[in-house]
């Protein structure tokens, strides 16, 4: 009996041994993954690296002594003409005096002959030589320029010029291991993603940071810009839900046109479902994406409610309300959340609902509050937050005991906020958003 215990206990032990092997073998095996990753990682960036540099230096190469052959064919051409207008003169004054000198040696000849000829023709060969001389003008010569008076033709080079080419040369470009900045988090938002990032380079000194994304996958396209500016986190609108992108970031210093090496790319996801206007709602026109809606009518004596499609609002986030045109104010308008899309048509300011009028007048169940928010006007961003907040401990049986439940909600508006509690008649998680405006002219994105 001993011994079946024994092998028992034994065979229990080798089997957990056998599992924690496994497990170990399974760790190692994921850590190999890793560090073969990284060696990827390090492998193809180098590369990368190498291949920019000799692009880069090869196009410095080509583009230098194309712009130092362009200036030496400007000044060989400088030299040309210059020495083309200075012989010129030269030239023609070499002609005269090379014409001159040819009268001379002819009249030289001729009164030689004169002076041996006999004496009957003596007189008549002296006389025409006579008259010849004095036709040429024997005492008239031409001016010949000084040498300070023609052109010396110089090079002036400065000679600084490989000097600050050296310079600037020695400090071109740079190597590093890491990029600057680096994507910090990533958080899924209904049809939207949040994105954070930071920099990790501290003494690098950022002007502006250019965020970008796509989809992931050999089939993604490229990468988009989607935030270029100061702030470090932005809010990518427009995904698709359960869809793959590819986050990364980069910086511009201070002073500089450059933009850094890219962060290496993040992917993230979100599951939550876009916001959306429902569609058929008398008085109202969406966008394709039913994110925008726009009030097309006016009656003084109705304000139609324009629902959200479904309970898309989680507590814990943050529901936004951009206003990207506005018509005429009025204080039966509103921006808010409900419980429950049908309980009429006519406005927010009911039971069950908590909104901000137009101009800035916050209710809560249909009741003003006397906390009062700034008006409503082109480029608000109204933004709703929740939490739930239990007022005694939870009944689990009962989910729905309104004693249970309240929600602490957060009301921002123009650098300004409201908080307080609202009490809820049950438990939710989820609650519908709606708009309602009595004049037309007014256009809102929710996000």
């Amino acid at each position: 009996m001993k011994n079946k215990e024994t092998v028992d206990v034994l065979l229990q032990e080798a089997k957990e041994s056998i599992e924690a092997a496994q497990n170990y073998r399974s760790e190692l095996q994921q850590r190999l993954h890793g560090l073969n990753q990284a060696r990827k990682q390090v492998r193809g960036s180098s590369g990368q690296a190498r291949e920019a540099l000799r692009r880069h230096f090869a196009e410095l190469q080509a583009a230098a002594t194309r712009l130092l052959t362009e200036r030496l064919t400007t000044l060989l051409a400088e030299v040309d003409t210059i020495e083309a207008d200075s012989i010129k003169p030269l030239d023609d004054c070499q002609s005269l005096i090379e014409h001159g000198v040819g009268q001379a040696d002819e009249l030289l000849r001729e009164g030689e002959a004169a002076l041996r000829c006999g004496l009957g023709e003596k007189e008549d060969k002296l006389g025409s030589f006579t008259k010849k001389a004095m036709h040429i003008q024997l005492d008239s010569l031409p001016e010949v320029p000084a040498l300070v008076d023609v052109p010396s033709v110089s090079a002036q080079l400065d000679d600084s010029l490989l000097g600050l080419l050296r310079d600037r040369v020695s400090r071109h470009g740079s190597v590093s291991s890491h990029p600057p900045v680096q994507i910090e988090e990533l958080q899924e938002r209904p049809g939207s993603i949040f994105v954070r990032w930071c920099k990790v380079d501290e003494d690098f000194a950022a002007a502006d940071y250019r965020l970008q994304y796509r989809r992931s996958g050999s089939g993604g396209g490229q990468y988009e810009d989607a935030y270029i500016g100061r702030d470090c986190e932005f809010l990518v609108l427009h995904l698709d839900p359960h869809i793959d992108y590819l986050f990364r970031v980069c910086a511009r210093g201070e002073g500089r046109t450059e933009w850094s090496p890219w962060s290496i790319p993040q992917t993230g996801y979100t599951t939550l479902a876009p916001h959306e206007w429902r569609s058929g709602t008398e008085g109202y026109i969406l966008s394709s994406r039913r994110n925008i809606a726009l009030r097309n009518d006016s009656s003084q004596s109705r304000c139609p409610v324009l629902y959200s499609n479904a309970p898309t609002y989680f507590c814990g986030q943050t529901l936004t309300f951009k206003i990207s045109a506005a018509g005429q104010m009025d204080r039966r308008d509103g921006l808010g959340v409900c419980i429950g899309s049908d309980r009429g048509g006519e406005s927010l300011q009911r039971d069950q609902a908590v909104c901000i009028s137009t101009n800035g007048a916050v209710y809560v169940n249909g009741k003003e509050m006397t906390n009062q928010l700034p008006a409503v006007t082109v480029g608000s961003a109204v933004t709703f937050d929740m939490e739930v907040v239990n007022l005694f401990p939870v009944n689990n049986n009962n989910l729905s005991d309104s004693s249970n439940f309240k929600l602490r909600v957060t009301i921002g508006s123009g650098n300004r906020e409201v908080v307080f509690d609202w009490l809820v008649d049950q438990a939710v998680d989820c609650l519908f958003f709606g708009c309602c405006f009595v004049h037309s002219g007014w256009k809102v994105l929710v996000f």
